[in-house]
């Protein structure tokens, strides 16, 4: 079965088409036959494209004003030019796209249906960044393959089994009847990070405490016991919990409430400001990237070094919750882009634990290797680097539910 992966995000679009052959999944994801990536903050009102086989690949920058015929254009690459993997159009037997919210409506994966759309629609106004976003990649694949089973793969869905302890908020509980309740995000990659960590240590998902951390533009932790999330640090939306490249994360909301009474800030406002203008971005005013802020730091921006040191301190603070959580912790997996990448950030959110014998391996963790434990040999537990592979279990959900 080929399946297409779309995986839109807030300031990207990236696709894969899978291979998926026989009646069984195999243990490691295999290599993409086709990949495509769509940036659409190269430069105002243009849009980088970057496609990629396993022999060939370019790029291209073009205009846009809508982001359909972009997307549309990076997907012929598939069966027109020098990157095409397919014969025709008809060749791609499914689609899988990640959906951000799936509310209290969907706790698992579902085949894409009309009444679905309405559904994750509605849920826009729980994640104003991205539901639209994810929205609009389900009808693009409908004009341009037509009617070819897609299937809906949601972030909140491993944490579904949250107990309610961790999920309710101390709010009138009658706002639980109106579905106002912590969700929780990135699902598929603490998920995927999750099953390859128990890999790695070569002990079953099912006995470990594991916190995983997904640290990119946006972040989120994940307790993980039994092999399901138990707790984690986004809630109701992508916006709670963390700091992040431009999200605020968690802040008392008696500030809101001063802003509106006292600054007449409306909703929309503090909308714009807490998802866009906040995080690394607010606190440094370099960039929502970290790396723009590390490079700001060594020319002595004192900003950019208090972005970097509350980033910090904010991970060292979800991190030690989520361990309470668990009761303990068998292992720390660090992932996605800063998680990755940023050995600056994994140094010291550790650095914090030294009293539980955690013990970084300061070679291992400058260089960054992936999918490897980066711990001293000494360490009381083990910390790893895994590469996020949300694309593979999209396309991993996907075949389940259409295969089965």
């Amino acid at each position: 079965m080929k399946i297409l992966v779309m995986n839109a995000g807030s300031s990207s679009q990236k696709s894969c088409l899978y291979q998926i052959s026989g009646d069984t999944l195999p243990d490691q994801p295999p290599t993409p036959l086709w990949e495509g990536q769509i940036d659409w903050t190269h430069q105002p009102g243009v849009a980088e494209i970057k496609v990629k086989t396993a022999q060939h690949s370019q790029k291209s920058a073009i205009p846009f004003v809508d982001r359909s015929p972009v997307v549309s254009q990076m997907l012929a690459t598939l069966w027109q030019g020098d990157l095409a993997v397919l014969d025709t159009a008809a060749d791609i037997e499914a689609v899988g796209h990640r959906v951000v919210h799936g509310g209290s409506d969907y706790q698992s994966s579902v085949k894409i249906t009309s009444e679905v759309k309405a559904t994750i629609g509605k849920l826009a106004n729980l994640a104003p960044v991205h539901n639209p976003i994810n929205l609009e990649g389900i009808e693009a694949i409908e004009q341009i393959l037509g009617s070819v089973p897609q299937v809906a793969v949601f972030d909140t869905a491993f944490h579904a089994r949250m107990p309610e302890a961790a999920a309710i908020y101390p709010l009138p509980y009658e706002w639980v009847d109106q579905g106002i309740r912590r969700y929780g995000f990135h699902g598929t990659s603490h998920q995927y990070c999750a099953q390859r960590a128990a890999q790695l240590l070569d002990r079953p998902l099912e006995s470990l405490r594991l916190v995983t951390c997904h640290l990119g533009n946006g972040c989120s932790l994940a307790a993980v016991a039994g092999g399901y999330s138990i707790d984690t640090t986004m809630g109701f939306t992508p916006l709670d919990g963390l700091m992040m490249g431009s999200r605020s994360g968690a802040v008392d909301p008696s500030i809101l409430l001063y802003l509106m009474r006292e600054k007449g800030y409306t909703a929309e406002q503090l909308e714009q400001v807490l998802n866009r203008e906040s995080g690394l971005l607010g606190v440094s005013g370099v960039s929502n990237d970290l790396r723009s802020v590390l490079a700001a730091i060594t020319t002595g921006n004192s900003r950019a070094e208090l972005a970097l040191n509350l980033y910090i301190h904010r991970l060292r603070q979800c991190m030690g919750s989520m361990i309470a959580s668990l009761g303990g912790v068998d292992a720390i997996v660090f992932t996605a882009g800063v998680g990755e990448n940023a050995p600056e950030v994994r140094a010291g959110a550790c650095a914090a634990f030294a009293f539980l014998g955690i013990q970084l391996d300061p070679e291992r963790n400058a260089a960054s290797p992936r999918d490897q434990v980066i711990s001293h040999p000494e360490s009381a537990i083990p910390i790893l680097i895994v590469h996020t592979q949300e694309d593979w279990m999209i396309a991993c959900q996907a075949w389940q539910l259409l295969h089965s």
